[in-house]
């Protein structure tokens, strides 16, 4: 009989110490959405012309630099407008010449350089495949600002081994009424964040609307064609 009862008691212990133990969730901890962060960015661009083939002596050096706001739509997608003030263009060679007569051998060589300043207005889709890296798609809306044409000829004349350098520059403001205001690129690109707030990226655009405000008969469209480096910072 004693033992009856002991074990009824147990058994009444064990119910009630199962009755009192709280259930552990083991579900996976939901990480929460990034907060919309705001941001500078500037680096280099390296543009040419979509009518020039693609070659190191076209490509015109200039710069971008502007704001941007990182807005997340999820873990791992995020929209991100930015405002930049961005510097265009191409260069090429309109002709070169070597010719010895003699003695004497005359280099001749006259280039031209298209700067073209627009504010514009990108609009990327990021994806990231790790919390680092992403991946960005988007259009970009750019408005001509103003630009300019500088040219130079270069002519090197060696006699005996000596030779004399003669330079000729000149430069003009492009005509506002002969360009197209507004311009609609696509933009593909990448970037790693360094740190929380340092990141860099590269971009390329691809400019879909012709530069020119008529477009002459029978000519392909004129578009901007450019490299974009770069590094942010996030606040």
């Amino acid at each position: 009989m004693k033992k009856l009862f002991l074990g009824l008691a147990v058994a009444a212990g064990m119910m009630t110490f199962a009755q009192e133990t709280k259930t552990v969730s083991t579900e996976p901890i939901k990480k929460e959405t990034q907060p919309i962060r705001f941001g500078i960015k500037a680096g280099g661009n390296s543009s040419y012309f979509s009518e020039q083939k693609l070659s190191l002596n076209n490509q015109k050096i200039g710069f971008h630099a502007g704001v941007l706001v990182n807005i997340p739509l999820s873990q791992k997608f995020s929209l991100q407008p930015e405002v930049l003030y961005n510097q265009l263009g191409a260069k090429s060679v309109i002709s070169s010449t070597d010719v010895t007569t003699g003695d004497t051998n005359i280099k001749t060589k006259s280039d031209y350089k298209t700067t073209m300043n627009y504010i514009s207005v990108p609009l990327m889709v990021q994806m990231r495949p790790t919390e680092k890296f992403y991946v960005e798609a988007g259009p970009e809306f750019s408005y001509f600002i103003n630009g300019k044409n500088s040219g130079n000829s270069t002519i090197s004349t060696t006699t005996g081994g000596i030779t004399t350098t003669q330079s000729v520059s000149n430069s003009e403001d492009i005509n506002k009424d002969n360009v197209n205001k507004f311009n609609l690129g696509l933009g593909l690109g990448l970037g790693y964040d360094i740190t929380q707030n340092i990141g860099i990226n590269a971009r390329y655009i691809n400019s879909l609307t012709d530069m020119r405000n008529q477009k002459p008969e029978g000519t392909e469209p004129l578009n901007h064609r450019t490299f974009q480096l770069g590094l942010n910072y996030k606040f």
